[in-house]
């Protein structure tokens, strides 16, 4: 019973890291607000790491219709904003290796997605249509 316990418990401890950092709404509030992100923004910022990875720091999106995928807690795409393991071409704005943002981390992610939001605005998210308008307070989360 000992080694067949020990097994799972092994197998397990060997396969968790793949699954990354999955935050909720409010560790993923307050480790932003811990990286300088404005109070006023959580809100919409973590409806948005919601809807697009459940708050998972490994997400990677299936392919997209350009051959581009999207990488990380905000599923920040390939084709514009950072490097692609495959070598592909990208304009990567972030100046970053789109793995960097499959760290436990969030902090390059934090850092490209506020240069998202800055030169496109919300609405360079597919999921905006569900984070548009009001939202539950953050304030719960402090």
């Amino acid at each position: 019973m000992f080694k067949f316990t020990f097994a799972i418990l092994a197998a397990v401890l060997l396969v968790a890291p793949a699954w990354g950092t999955v935050y909720n709404r409010c560790s993923l509030a307050r480790e932003m607000y811990k990286l300088g992100v404005p109070k006023n923004q959580l809100a919409r910022w973590t409806c948005i790491a919601e809807h697009e990875s459940s708050y998972n720091t490994k997400a990677v999106g299936s392919l997209n219709s350009n051959g581009s995928r999207d990488y990380g807690i905000f599923q920040i795409n390939n084709y514009y904003w950072c490097s692609p393991p495959s070598g592909a071409f990208s304009y990567d704005e972030c100046k970053i290796k789109c793995e960097d943002f499959l760290v436990d981390s969030i902090e390059p992610a934090v850092k490209c997605a506020q240069l998202v939001l800055k030169q496109q605005g919300w609405t360079a998210w597919s999921t905006w249509k569900y984070c548009d308008g009001t939202l539950p307070s953050i304030d719960d989360c402090f």
